[in-house]
């Protein structure tokens, strides 16, 4: 079967990988000159399964009141007028219910250790490398009200049967040593020894290299313009280079996701999560992470990538500004100086910021869409580099008709598809 892959970031270039591997003749598209140059650029860093929670939890809209007020908050939120982000957010609110928490944190638990099984079963069969570490992530608590919030978090993971370790102060040095500075600012931590950390931008070049070697066409700089769909299928998309045409489509262009299908009669709930990062030197490596260390109070990764060190996450609700907040920057900055003081190099750290693409019940949207040759895989919001493996292979089991390994049903377009309409016999332009 010949088909085309929207989007070549991390999920669109591991979906490449894994649809050749069952045969088919594949070409992927993107705007950039190279792959994983957005979203997929510089995230945290972190493949935690274990840690796969939704944002929508219970206490959150209190706790977002209370941020609002803080200068370091995990969480700001643009309050200009806008109705997709005023629907978006009230659909998450709807989902910040101990029930719903329950239900989402368990399906992406499920979807993430399938990938994290794929990711290690990939990496023995091709040896990539990009500067991955197996050596576990360290949620660290500043307070007793976080330690004795874990509890619900622990109760899901108790019953999907994911390891995992409760530590106290002492227990949280032992992992990870750089913290011993920092022992007053721990009240304890919650371990999961399987988890990995790696460079997701040097893991998608390669593997894009590797899947060109097996006959995967990438085109750069294409730019979609239209995607044509007629009697219930879609024909074709018209780019600034010329149509194309294949037999089956997978739209995995991350945030851009929901304008792109929007006129199909799709109703993607995807809202761009601002994210930001940055990257440091390691100056001192008796004091610098092992691996990653999650800083449940600012909502930040710290992770060993190499000889640097990544400060990942925050959130900001703001639409699809890609400015650089320097107060972001700060927030960044006072997570690792305080838990790893001397560690990097600041003066040399590298700021960027990225849009994830977030569905309001934090599960990605990997499967069948309404039109029968049209598939997704997309919406991850901070967990594609989690989810990336285990969506590819997923996805391309469902189009090879292959039974796929893990339940998925609840993982699909179904979900939201109450409502929904098509668009059939006409022209769609894409918006945005």
């Amino acid at each position: 079967m010949k088909i085309v892959i929207l989007g070549a970031g991390v999920i669109g270039v591991t979906q490449a990988w894994y649809l050749a591997e069952a045969g088919h003749e594949v070409t992927v598209i993107d705007r950039q000159a190279a792959p994983a140059m957005e979203t997929s650029f510089a995230n945290a860093g972190e493949i935690s399964p274990g840690y796969s929670a939704p944002w929508a939890a219970p206490g959150v809209p209190l706790k977002a009141m209370k941020w609002v007020f803080q200068r370091h908050a995990p969480l700001v939120v643009n309050f200009t007028p806008e109705w997709s982000k005023l629907v978006w957010m009230t659909r998450m609110l709807m989902n910040c219910t101990a029930s719903a928490y329950a239900v989402n944190k368990a399906r992406m638990v499920r979807l993430a250790e399938y990938s994290r099984d794929c990711l290690v079963a990939l990496r023995d069969q091709t040896g990539i490398e990009y500067d991955g570490r197996q050596q576990g992530t360290l949620q660290l608590f500043r307070t007793d009200k976080q330690v004795e919030g874990a509890a619900k978090d622990i109760a899901v993971l108790r019953e999907g049967g994911v390891p995992f370790e409760v530590l106290d102060r002492a227990g949280c040095i032992a992992a990870e040593p750089g913290l011993a500075g920092s022992a007053d600012l721990i009240a304890g931590g919650l371990r999961l020894p399987h988890d990995e950390t790696g460079d997701c931008h040097i893991f998608t070049g390669r593997l894009a290299e590797m899947a060109a070697a097996r006959g995967v066409t990438f085109r750069w700089g294409v730019t979609v313009q239209a995607i044509r769909a007629d009697a219930g299928r879609i024909t074709g998309v018209d780019t600034d280079q010329g149509p194309l045409s294949a037999d089956a489509w997978v739209l995995a262009m991350g945030p851009h996701s929901a304008a792109m299908a929007r006129p199909l009669g799709i109703r993607l709930p995807i809202y761009p999560m601002k994210g930001y990062s940055i990257t440091l030197p390691v100056v001192d490596e008796s004091r610098a992470p092992q691996s990653t260390v999650m800083d449940e109070t600012y909502k930040v990764a710290i992770t060993r990538l190499g000889d640097r060190i990544r400060v990942g996450g925050l959130a900001e609700i703001n639409g699809y500004n890609l400015s650089l907040d320097p107060r972001r920057k700060e927030t960044l900055v006072q997570s690792v100086e305080a838990l790893f003081t001397g560690a990097g190099d600041e003066a040399r750290a590298e700021f960027w910021t990225g849009l994830r693409p977030m569905t309001p019940d934090g599960t990605p949207v990997v499967g069948r869409s309404p039109y029968p040759n049209l598939f997704l895989n997309t919406g991850h919001g901070t967990l594609g580099w989690t989810m990336a493996a285990g969506s590819g292979r997923l996805l391309a089991d469902i189009i090879s008709g292959h039974a796929p390994d893990i339940q998925y049903a609840d993982l699909g377009y179904g979900r939201y598809q109450k409502g929904s309409r098509r668009a059939p016999g006409r022209m769609v332009p894409v918006a945005g």
